[in-house]
């Protein structure tokens, strides 16, 4: 069984208000369109350096698209 991870993200959200599809972002990143999805629904945290890509490639900060929280959030 695979854990989930606890890296959250909004990448779905932003992408939509950029009116990019996945495709397209899987593009302007270098990966495939797959590994987006993945990312997206979470079953995949991005290294470091493709996680500022995405925020690059979306206009953001990579704080306001990628949450971290372990636990749960609990504190």
């Amino acid at each position: 069984m695979v854990r989930p991870t606890a890296v959250t993200n909004r990448i779905r959200a932003l992408r939509t208000d950029r009116g990019l599809t996945q495709a397209q972002l899987a593009e302007l990143l270098g990966v495939t369109r797959q590994t987006v999805i993945a990312v997206e629904q979470g079953r995949y945290s991005p290294s470091l350096e493709l996680a500022f890509q995405i925020a690059r490639a979306l206009g953001r900060s990579i704080d306001e698209v990628f949450t971290y929280e372990p636990d749960g959030g609990a504190s």
